[in-house]
């Protein structure tokens, strides 16, 4: 199949897929005789994988890693559990961050009192001097 229709079969830019063959994700492809890309099931296959991984908000290195430990059937399920335990980690870092957010942005909006500009507390919040306070 040519670059387009693996790119709509997938969902995927073909800008991107040709960045995945650059970085070396995706293996690149036979050519054909007219020298159009040649892709197979394999490469469906594995950007299919790929597209999953970056969906579930895994990294490049994190894909590339599973990638390789995909590549090896014969090895322990625990390094790949490792990687998705390092990820899971750090989304729950992020929504840790993220309601931490939510609470300050909650309170600030809470202190408004609808008056002037001048008094905004949201304005006041985002100025230079509440960074040195936070």
């Amino acid at each position: 199949m040519q670059i387009g229709e693996l790119a709509r079969t997938t969902s995927t830019k073909v800008e991107t897929i040709r960045f995945y063959e650059k970085i070396g994700l995706l293996p690149e492809p036979g050519r054909t005789a007219g020298n159009y890309r040649d892709y197979g099931a394999a490469h469906l296959a594995r950007l299919s994988f790929i597209r999953r991984a970056r969906d579930l908000g895994f990294t490049l290195d994190q894909v590339r890693e599973l990638l390789a430990l995909s590549d090896d059937r014969t090895r322990s399920c625990s390094a790949v559990d490792s990687v998705a335990r390092a990820h899971l980690a750090q989304i729950d870092q992020k929504i840790a961050d993220l309601r931490a957010l939510r609470r300050e942005l909650d309170e600030v909006i809470g202190q408004c009192s609808q008056g002037a500009i001048s008094d905004c507390r949201i304005i006041e919040a985002l100025g230079p001097s509440s960074h040195a306070r936070h």
